[in-house]
């Protein structure tokens, strides 16, 4: 439908280079960053853990709903300089990746249904199958779970 747009929320683990938690949404807001933060602090289970949040300065980032839950999760917020909506270079590399894939949408989404599966295929190549410069070459998925240095050992001795 022209004039429609859906959003793609995401965090990423900065040193492991996964998407942790996403959703797509018709609309934005700080509702559901809220929502995305809480589901992803547990579904990657480090709920006691210090984490620093990094966004742009973003209505839906700096919402008092966001803010609210950040304080109650014990998240600190770092926000991108002022006025500069895109100042977040793993984001930035990653909407790149996404767009330069091929197989990327030439047309817009028939549906929300549509968008969240394509979000959600690309996720699962990125994340898995995707094998990362930034992290010689090893998928996010594997420095996550602390196996990349095992790999890496092995492919110097090949």
């Amino acid at each position: 439908m022209k004039g429609e747009y859906y959003y793609w929320y995401m965090m990423m683990d900065v040193y492991s280079r996964k998407i942790v938690a996403h959703e797509v949404h018709p609309h934005e807001g700080m509702q559901e960053a809220s929502r995305l933060l809480l589901r992803g602090r547990l579904a990657e289970g480090c709920p006691l853990q210090p984490l620093v949040l990094h966004s742009d300065n973003g209505a839906a980032m700096k919402g008092s709903t966001m803010l609210a839950t950040m304080q109650q999760l014990g998240v600190v917020a770092s926000f991108s300089r002022p006025r500069v909506s895109n100042d977040n270079a793993y984001a930035e590399s990653l909407f790149r990746t996404c767009k330069y894939r091929p197989g990327y949408p030439r047309k817009p989404f028939a549906s929300l249904e549509a968008a969240r599966q394509w979000v959600q295929g690309f996720v699962q190549w990125y994340n898995h199958a995707h094998k990362h410069s930034g992290l010689k070459f090893v998928t996010p998925q594997q420095r996550h779970q602390g196996v990349a240095d095992e790999i890496l050992a092995r492919r110097k001795e090949v």
